[in-house]
């Protein structure tokens, strides 16, 4: 806070809450503030319904439960005076801005992100914050393994009925929460963030599965393709690029590298092919206690790669109504190189 000129922070819902003080707010209407002065103690404001949930923890933050005709944006304001500069979450809910606008207007205040005090904190992650990664990661590899392996049907059920397996198996394998499960088959693999439907899956296809989910905190995320029966040449020549352009941007994510140069690696592989405008998107998104977060793996994105930012490295081609295929793995950077979370087989493994 002093680096970035803060005089006050306010974190509410979102994953900066419990990442400060372990605890996780419900998104309800009434308010949850952390207070964070620059010179002083933190508090944690609370409805007191819920002050039951937290568990305290003295000479970190003090706990102030606020009663139901209470007015917690007043005590909010009433905690810090009035700052010059007040650094705000980003999943801070409207209303409570509004109306704290109203205790310090912007004429005496100057509002900016948290992501000012909390991005360098949070990118970094530490020994015990990579071994939640790595046990998240080997939970959802055994998924991917299961799937390769032929465990999870496909032909013959929908998309919609595979995703719900494959959400039962990462919590089976110890997920806590499963907070995707994209299962595309054929021409709807093209879409990138298809919602698994009531397509049923054909022989002949290649099936696209993305998931991950929450396990102790901290997230998952792996996509692996598999072909159901032998795939035309058109397709095997295309994930063949999309292996090495993958397995570049992995190489790509060492310290010191700046985070463009990770989705550079990889584009420009896919790019050489001719198949250039099938990668529509960034090559990977930092991950931890959220599945989204920064450091972001996109051209423009000149922010150096320091050990512990964890991000993924996923390359996609997407031909419109035809196929499509994305190979994605989790990756930490590390002053040795760059360490992969994911190790489940990157073929396009057929079935049948």
């Amino acid at each position: 806070m002093h680096r970035a000129g803060v005089d006050a922070l306010l974190v509410s819902v979102g994953s900066d809450l419990p990442y400060l003080t372990g605890y996780e707010a419900m998104p309800l209407e009434r308010l949850t503030m952390l207070v964070v002065p620059r010179d002083g103690d933190a508090t944690l404001v609370v409805p007191r319904l819920e002050a039951p949930r937290v568990v305290e923890q003295p000479g970190v933050f003090t706990l102030l439960p606020w009663g139901e005709t209470d007015d917690p944006v007043a005590l909010v304001a009433g905690l810090v005076g009035r700052p010059a500069v007040a650094a705000v979450g980003d999943t801070m809910w409207a209303r409570f801005l509004v109306e704290l606008l109203g205790h310090w207007p912007t004429d005496a205040t100057r509002y900016v992100r948290s992501t000012s005090v909390m991005n360098d904190l949070r990118m970094r992650k530490d020994v015990a914050e990579i071994a939640a990664l790595q046990a998240a990661g080997a939970a959802a590899d055994r998924v991917a393994a299961q799937l390769h392996a032929g465990d999870i049907p496909l032909v013959g059920r929908t998309e919609a009925a595979v995703s719900a397996d494959i959400s039962a198996r990462l919590i089976a394998e110890g997920h806590d929460v499963v907070n995707f499960a994209i299962v595309a088959a054929g021409e709807n693999a093209a879409s990138p963030h298809h919602h698994a439907s009531d397509r049923v899956i054909r022989e002949g296809e290649v099936v696209l599965c993305d998931f991950g989910g929450t396990m102790a905190g901290y997230c998952s995320d792996i996509t692996r393709c598999v072909s159901l029966g032998e795939p035309p040449a058109e397709v095997a020549d295309a994930y063949a690029v999309l292996h090495e352009a993958q397995a570049a941007g992995v190489a790509a994510g060492v310290v010191g590298a700046a985070c463009q140069d990770v989705d550079r690696a990889a584009r420009r592989i896919i790019d050489a092919a001719g198949l250039g405008e099938y990668f529509i998107h960034r090559t990977g998104h930092g991950i931890g206690m959220e599945a989204h977060e920064d450091p972001y793996m996109v051209e423009g994105n000149d922010l150096p790669i320091e050990a512990g930012h964890a991000f993924s490295v996923e390359p996609g081609i997407y031909v419109p109504g035809k196929w499509g295929m994305r190979l994605e793995d989790i990756v930490v950077a590390a002053a040795d190189g760059p360490l992969s979370m994911n190790h489940a087989d990157h073929a396009l493994v057929t079935l049948g």
